[in-house]
């Protein structure tokens, strides 16, 4: 899936819980000075940024589909070489990097197998592969409030649990497919505050990825009772924490 979005519009609807997520998908990969590192659909360079803080910009690289989402990162690492690519189509040669990571990609790669083969493909001898997909299935994603009450709405609505990876054990699956070796497969969790039902809603409007995409493709009154459903799941008090996990896997070459 393609996101024809601003970054802003992005990091809005999903920086929050992407920022948090990349220290920790980082501590995962476990890369130590002086390895490098390939950001694999880096949007606006969350991910690579942090790769940066660890590795230095001279071993980090990043591609990623969107022409936006280029010139954003771009922007923000001037040092980091950012290419325009899909992961399915990796424009380096083999055996390139020490690790290459794809946080909150996997789902939306048109094909999920090909393209951790090719991450394998660009990685050295005993390299590593890493991936991490929100568990849409498992009901603890940052949109699960919004789907369920989507779902409560209109019974045939499709979410996102049936994207790639959003299960258990299905992320591993894919790994092993790719062809990866020493597959594993574990849960990382972050927890976001918001101070208003306000700042949690809004940027659904923004029109990104398959949420924000389903709620603008609804007529006007049905946005409405949308948003009044998923006040109606929102604590009383206003503010609150969204906790929210991934499934994350790793692969040896």
């Amino acid at each position: 899936m393609s996101f024809a979005v601003s970054a802003d519009a992005y990091m809005r609807f999903m920086g929050r819980y992407s920022e948090p997520l990349a220290v920790l998908f980082a501590d995962l990969a476990g890369l130590t000075q002086g390895k490098s590192a390939l950001d694999v659909g880096s949007g606006p360079g969350v991910l690579t940024a942090e790769l940066v803080r660890r590795q230095g910009s001279e071993l980090v690289s990043a591609v990623d589909p969107a022409e936006t989402f280029v010139a954003a990162a771009r922007e923000r690492l001037p040092g980091v070489d950012i290419r325009q690519a899909a992961a399915e189509q990796l424009p380096f040669r083999d055996r390139s990097f020490d690790a290459a990571l794809a946080q909150l990609v996997v789902h939306f790669m048109t094909d999920p197998v090909a393209g951790l083969r090719e991450m394998g493909r660009v990685c050295r001898g005993g390299g590593i592969v890493a991936a991490c997909v929100w568990d849409y299935a498992g009901g603890r994603a940052p949109l699960t409030l919004f789907w369920q009450a989507a779902h409560e709405l209109d019974p045939a609505v499709v979410g996102e649990s049936g994207l790639a990876g959003a299960r258990q054990g299905h992320l591993a699956e894919l790994c092993s497919l790719a062809g990866l070796g020493d597959v594993r497969e574990t849960t990382l969790t972050v927890s976001v505050g918001f101070a208003s039902f306000e700042d949690w809603w809004d940027p659904f409007t923004l029109g990104v990825g398959p949420a924000g995409a389903y709620l603008a493709g609804l007529p006007p009154e049905h946005r409405g009772e949308l948003r009044e459903r998923c006040q109606q799941h929102w604590p009383p008090a206003g503010a609150a924490a969204i906790t929210a996990s991934v499934w994350a896997a790793t692969g040896r070459i």
